[in-house]
């Protein structure tokens, strides 16, 4: 087939994927995990069932796809601040506060839902892998001396992941910057 053939046709698919992924989210806000069927899911996408089986065989599947592009959304959106100018300090709590409010966006999800999208292979890499990037940036401020060297960096960073898990069920901005200092806070050397 020709190049331009090939890469409409991904377009298309890609742009049907994002449309199915898009409706199901809504429909699940709306209506609840157990409120969906494919069926409906076709429907609001204004494709046949017939095809939808084609890009995934249930709506758990799709639910996952859906989480699986959140979270590397949010690894992206916390790089992005990693990688910005500043101290390791700086870019540390920048970090830290943007997963925190992560973590409080979360709020809003039922446990249904949460039990279906967190029980995958990809929310335990993806576990791992936070916890990796922020050990590193912990080192870096470590090495800069803005960070406490007395307990190893992953230690601190699995602290500051568990800690900052608490902001899911904090009711304003307010308390999740608190909950972040005090995070933060716990990171600096002793003088």
């Amino acid at each position: 087939m020709p190049k331009l053939w090939n890469e409409t046709i991904e377009e298309h698919r890609r742009a049907v994927r994002e449309a199915v992924l898009k409706v199901t989210a809504a429909l699940v806000a709306e209506h609840g995990l157990r409120g969906v069927t494919m069926s409906r899911i076709a429907e609001g996408t204004g494709i046949g069932r017939a095809t939808l089986y084609k890009y995934f065989p249930d709506v758990e599947s799709i639910m996952t796809a859906w989480h699986e592009r959140q979270i590397a959304d949010h690894l992206h959106e916390l790089a992005a601040l990693r990688d910005r100018p500043g101290s390791a300090g700086e870019r540390l709590t920048a970090v830290l506060d943007a997963y925190a409010f992560i973590q409080r966006r979360r709020h809003g999800h039922d446990a249904e839902i949460g039990a279906v999208l967190h029980r995958g292979d990809h929310v335990a890499h993806a576990e791992k892998h936070l916890r990796t990037f922020v050990s590193d940036l912990i080192a870096e401020g470590v090495a800069a001396g803005e960070v406490r060297d007395d307990v190893a960096p992953d230690e601190l960073a699995a602290y500051c992941l568990h800690a900052l898990a608490a902001a899911a069920g904090l009711t304003s901005e307010a308390a999740v910057r608190r909950l972040v200092q005090v995070t933060v806070d716990g990171l600096r050397p002793s003088r």
